[in-house]
């Protein structure tokens, strides 16, 4: 068993290496010039310590200093080191490139995938986590692979151009060298195998926090209403926890690296030493060969303990990298088929055949839904929390489909439709605002940006937030921000409305439209619908029930069931379902 799970880890790193390198791919241009600037770099710093021992040898003793020399190997060395330094700079800036376009690449991506994801996606992931795999996840994969091609080119070069030297100065000292290599690259294998899996678990318990923290944030003040502090306080102290401990068990295995490492570097610089301190005595090593030769010990096993913290950092990045491809690689919405028609001249007959539909397909929750819808006509949808009203407004939008029977629009079934023909005659208006980060004008002509001036102040005193938006410090230039701070929740209500108002579709849906209004303004409000719906096709979700008394149809539904159909005044007479949910509005009210 545990054999199978680490062949699939090897497989799970194996493939994400495989994506990571996809997207370098249309950057090699960089990365060879990475590798070109590294190959002219390592050399290059080799012969400075080379010529560092003939400088030491140039030095023999009180009286016998050749200046001549010295003094063209210290300018050969300084010129040497201003190169060294100018082709540094220019592989990390290669380096740089190939990262961040690397992560711009991937958090586009990213970004694409969550406007093609399905719904049921969004609907079962948090947030939070989203945002910390397009966000955080990013970020650590790319300081690793920012570690990678900062040092991982630079280290291996080093390893075999300081074996090319050393075995140029003396062969026996050098394989005294490369027989204790072994020992350092075991060290860093063994402890990398093991922090993959807690780089993983710290990455997904981050997120975790990420997406309990936009959570309690998004809903402070349900939070404080209802005294739950204490157990939030809680809640979080019990995932910080577990952050904690996996983030001590990743850094403390990668941080053990290092010191073992070094500890085998001490080991083959102090052979070194050794071996080549008896040759320099045997008369076969000169003293300035004897300081090169530590010079490349040291050199040589250095490359070693970054490498071992590059591998500590690329099981992070890894780890990362592979939620973030999680998200990419998530199906998309199903594709508009290949001859999907657009939807014009909308006249709005909808007809609705032995729908089925489930969000869990265990669990049966819309079955034989029948419903014809004729032109103009406004439906109105009542029922419990939870009976299906929003559920039918989403198989109507397709932003679920149906798992068994038809939706047609004008006889046209709307899988056969483009999805954004099909949006586009549809007029929204929901319980829950959305305003996006720029001017009032902006936000009233999102669904039809060529608007005249005209049009759009005709709309907004259609939904009676002109004289508002007059009041504002620039009219209808003022920025709002993303979630209209500073603006009442019926004043972003209204600014939804004016942006129906502004495209007046062939079809509407009002979602508890007027829900956060005052009552003076609903009942004209409730005036500009009634004119915006003649001639329009429109399903109204209400829960004030004296709101739809002049809808033409009112489904009245309960467990994902049509129980009762028909108007106001013929339903309160059959004194079913909908007379009681309609008098219960009253009970316990002074008449």
């Amino acid at each position: 068993m545990d054999k199978v799970k680490n062949n699939k880890k090897i497989n799970d790193k194996k493939e994400t290496l495989r994506k990571v390198f996809l997207y370098i791919k249309p950057y090699w241009i960089y990365v060879i010039l990475s590798v070109l600037f590294a190959a002219i770099t390592v050399p290059m710093s080799l012969y400075v310590l080379f010529l560092m021992g003939r400088a030491v040898d140039c030095i023999i003793g009180i009286g016998k200093v050749d200046f001549i020399g010295l003094k063209s190997i210290i300018v050969l060395m300084i010129v040497l080191g201003a190169l060294i330094g100018i082709m540094q700079w220019a592989m990390n800036v290669c380096n740089n490139k190939i990262v961040y376009n690397v992560i711009r690449d991937i958090r586009k991506d990213a970004f694409e995938k969550i406007q093609t994801l399905p719904l049921k996606y969004i609907d079962k992931n948090s947030y939070g986590e989203i945002v910390s795999k397009v966000i955080a996840d990013v970020d650590q994969f790319a300081d690793g692979l920012l570690m990678g091609f900062t040092q991982l080119f630079t280290s291996i070069i080093t390893i075999f151009g300081t074996l090319i030297f050393m075995f140029y100065e003396s062969v026996p000292i050098s394989l005294v060298v490369v027989c204790l290599t072994p020992i350092s690259l075991f060290v860093a294998s063994f402890i990398a195998k093991r922090t993959y899996s807690m780089f993983k678990s710290q990455s997904e318990t981050r997120g975790e926090q990420t997406a309990f923290i936009d959570e309690m944030i998004g809903n402070q003040k349900v939070v404080q209403a209802f005294g739950h502090e204490k157990e939030a306080v809680d809640t979080f102290d019990e995932i910080n926890n577990r952050l904690e401990k996996s983030s001590l068990n990743a850094t403390f295995f990668s941080s053990i690296t290092n010191p073992a490492t070094r500890f085998v570097n001490g080991l083959v610089y102090a052979g070194v030493g050794i071996a080549g301190a008896l040759s320099v005595i045997n008369g076969s090593l000169t003293v300035g060969t004897l300081t090169c030769f530590l010079n490349y010990a040291n050199q040589y096993t250095k490359p070693f303990n970054e490498i071992s913290g590059v591998v500590t950092e690329l099981q992070n990045a890894l780890a990362c990298a592979k939620r973030v491809f999680e998200l990419i690689e998530e199906p998309p919405d199903s594709p508009d088929l290949e001859n999907a028609k657009e939807l014009t001249n909308v006249k709005g007959e909808i007809d609705l055949k032995d729908v089925e539909f489930s969000y869990n397909l265990e669990k049966k929750f819309i079955e034989n839904l029948n419903l014809q819808v004729k032109q103009g006509q406004k439906i109105a949808l009542v029922g419990p929390t939870g009976c299906g009203k929003t559920t039918i407004i989403n198989l109507l939008m397709r932003f679920y489909d149906v798992n068994d029977g038809d939706i047609e629009i004008d006889n046209n079934n709307i899988k056969e439709i483009t999805r954004k023909s099909l949006r586009t005659n549809y007029g929204m208006v929901l319980q829950e605002t959305w305003l996006k980060s720029g001017t009032v004008r902006e936000n009233i002509s999102m669904g039809k940006p060529n608007a005249t001036e005209e049009e759009i102040i005709s709309a907004a005193k259609a939904a009676r937030v002109h004289n508002f938006i007059r009041r504002m410090p620039k009219g209808y230039d003022t920025v709002i921000t993303e979630n209209g701070e500073g603006l009442s929740q019926g004043q972003k209500q209204l600014l939804c409305i004016a942006r129906v108002m502004l495209c007046l579709p062939p079809m509407l849906i009002l979602d508890e439209a007027t829900s956060s209004i005052d009552t003076r303004t609903e009942i004209k409000i409730q005036e500009a619908f009634m004119t915006m719906m003649k001639g329009r096709t429109s399903f109204i979700i209400a829960h004030r029930l004296s709101t739809i008394r002049d809808a033409d149809i009112i489904l009245v539904m309960k467990d994902g069931h049509i129980i009762e159909q028909g108007n106001h005044d013929k339903l309160l007479e059959n004194r079913g379902f909908y007379y009681e949910l309609y008098n219960s509005q009253f009970v316990g009210k002074v008449l």
